[in-house]
């Protein structure tokens, strides 16, 4: 027998969200469409901070962290106009974000050129992401949300931006950590590409987050000691109580991930780490590199599955 095929039917927002505020604003910040919007940007899991926000006499839809950086979403469910261009600056200004979302049912070429160079032309901190939202129906199947990015930072640009940058002002130890977190991220992309590393940088760490703020997964390159490391960093002032929180759960996290950790509270600052380390590993010693990353990659993977459904779970 054929299969029975059906269409894919095109339906207007405003059949399932009737106002923006009060319907649709609410229903992209519940956790589960946070999570899909995250997925389509290729950015750490959102956490909601706020809907509604207010900068100065305005106020901003959705305010979240991905654990790392401020994130503002300003929606609309219709095309795009100049109002919302201008929001999405001053509350990002207001705020301080490092990604900026704007969220519509379509995009006006104009606006698309100005995102990409807003994305162009700012700090490499800075990034701009246009999303257009659709709604589609099967027979009569229930309307099926589907995000679709339009805009998004050149990632590979920006990254060669840097490393030129670094290749003409930095140290050599700056220009040597750059190269061996760009090789990392490389790799990353091809063997776990549902973890998203912020970046590459000149610093001898390189971050992951772990979908809630104050929590930090890091891989480390230490030259002066010629280590390695992958942790669990902690911060903020909760940091103490979220790392005993974690402290009672140690014997099941070190039996999911098939070895020991170094717990240390660090008593004289609010932070906390989770960490464990590989000796005799010199930076310099570019023919090793690929057993390194091989190494941060397996413990990278590992920690991300331990410690991130817990860390979710934290009261």
């Amino acid at each position: 027998m054929k299969p029975r095929l059906s269409h894919l039917v095109r339906v207007p927002l405003r059949e399932a969200w009737r106002h923006e505020a009060s319907d649709f604003t609410p229903w992209l910040a519940e956790t589960p469409n946070l999570n899909t919007l995250s997925d389509a940007l290729g950015i750490g899991d959102l956490e909601l901070v706020a809907t509604e926000h207010w900068v100065g006499d305005f106020k901003l839809d959705i305010l979240c962290t991905d654990g790392t950086d401020q994130v503002i979403i300003e929606n609309q469910l219709e095309k795009t106009n100049h109002s919302h261009l201008g929001q999405i600056i001053t509350y990002a200004a207001g705020i301080g974000a490092k990604k900026v979302v704007w969220v519509a049912e379509s995009f006006r070429p104009e606006h698309v050129a100005a995102l990409e160079f807003l994305n162009q032309n700012t700090t490499e901190d800075l990034s701009f992401f246009a999303v257009e939202v659709e709604l589609w129906r099967i027979g009569d199947s229930p309307l099926a949300p589907k995000f679709e990015v339009v805009v998004r930072p050149n990632q590979w640009a920006r990254a060669g931006r840097e490393q030129a940058r670094a290749a003409s002002s930095a140290t050599p130890t700056k220009q040597l950590q750059l190269k061996f977190w760009t090789a990392l991220v490389d790799a990353m992309a091809q063997r776990a590409p549902n973890i998203s590393p912020q970046k590459p940088r000149p610093q001898h760490w390189q971050q992951i987050s772990l979908g809630r703020s104050g929590f930090l997964l890091s891989g480390t390159a230490s030259q002066r000691e010629s280590r390695l490391g992958v942790e669990v960093y902690l911060m903020g002032d909760a940091a103490k109580h979220h790392f005993r929180q974690l402290e009672t759960k140690r014997a099941e996290i070190e039996s999911q991930l098939g070895f020991a950790l170094e717990w240390q509270e660090l008593p004289d600052a609010l932070a906390c780490r989770i960490v464990r380390y590989r000796a005799d590993c010199p930076l310099e010693d570019e023919s090793r590199w690929s057993d390194y990353i091989d190494w941060m990659i397996t413990h990278i993977v590992k920690f991300d599955a331990a410690f991130r459904p817990v860390i979710k779970g934290l009261p």
